[in-house]
């Protein structure tokens, strides 16, 4: 993030794509969906904002910032919607709950294997983790990595799994059992899920992934384990190698 006009390319921030998405479902008109739907929402408002600062040449100690603050948003919206998420009362089988962490570890991998030139949308920023000073500042890095491996899954699965999966399929989705969403609702969800990453082919095999885990035991807790667990394994792994650009 520099103060440097960036390159044309084909999109800066493939998650804008998904900015569609949650358009599309707020059209439920359903006072279930908007818990569901406003945090995602909210999220993607401040990538397209981002985004735009950059375009329009902001500092990079203003664009560092703005995780932090969309994350604390995001968080504070999930807690006060807390109630309305009667998807998470139900906890998941150990069996179910260790599948989850097998498949989050499995979809960690293949997210580093799937990064060739042809599986990625566009160049992605990447996150900028030195300070004025040059050194990593480790407190934003500890705000990024919380919000990657505890917030996003929270926030992602809520609306993608929960919501947009058994929306697809019923309009009245609360009434709508994972297990039974038909190939269609799974396949335009999985899309777009993965179409909401630069590396859209590796979105989608995660997209596949946490369906799969929550068809079969049909609780959300078990994809949001197992994408915590992939986000979890991979901020690890960019804080030990310096790969920031994955973030």
């Amino acid at each position: 993030m520099t103060l440097q006009q960036p390159p044309k390319r084909i999109s800066q921030q493939p998650q804008a794509r998904a900015a569609a998405a949650p358009v599309l479902a707020l059209r439920a008109n359903h006072s279930a969906a908007l818990p569901r739907v406003l945090p995602f929402a909210t999220f993607i408002v401040f990538i397209i904002f981002a985004d735009v600062l950059e375009r329009f040449g902001a500092h990079a100690n203003t664009m560092r910032w703005l995780y932090p603050a969309k994350i604390a948003l995001v968080l504070a919206m999930l807690l006060a919607w807390r109630k309305h998420y009667r998807e998470l009362r139900t906890l998941p089988a150990r069996r179910d709950a260790l599948l989850a962490v097998g498949v989050g570890a499995g979809v960690f991998a293949l997210w580093l294997a799937l990064d060739a030139s042809w599986m990625q949308i566009g160049t992605p920023r990447g996150f900028d983790a030195a300070g004025s000073d040059g050194r990593i500042d480790w407190p934003l890095v500890a705000v990024r990595a919380f919000g990657a491996a505890l917030v996003v899954p929270l926030m992602e699965e809520l609306f993608w799994r929960s919501f947009l999966l058994r929306w697809l399929e019923r309009r009245d989705f609360l009434s709508q059992r994972p297990a039974r969403v038909g190939l269609r609702a799974a396949a335009i969800s999985v899309l777009l899920f993965g179409i909401e990453h630069n590396l859209w082919l590796a979105g989608i095999v995660a997209g596949i992934a946490y369906t799969l885990l929550y068809m079969r035991s049909e609780t959300l807790w078990t994809p949001i384990l197992g994408h915590a667990v992939t986000n979890g394994l991979l901020a690890a792994w960019i804080m030990v190698t310096g790969s920031w650009t994955y973030w």
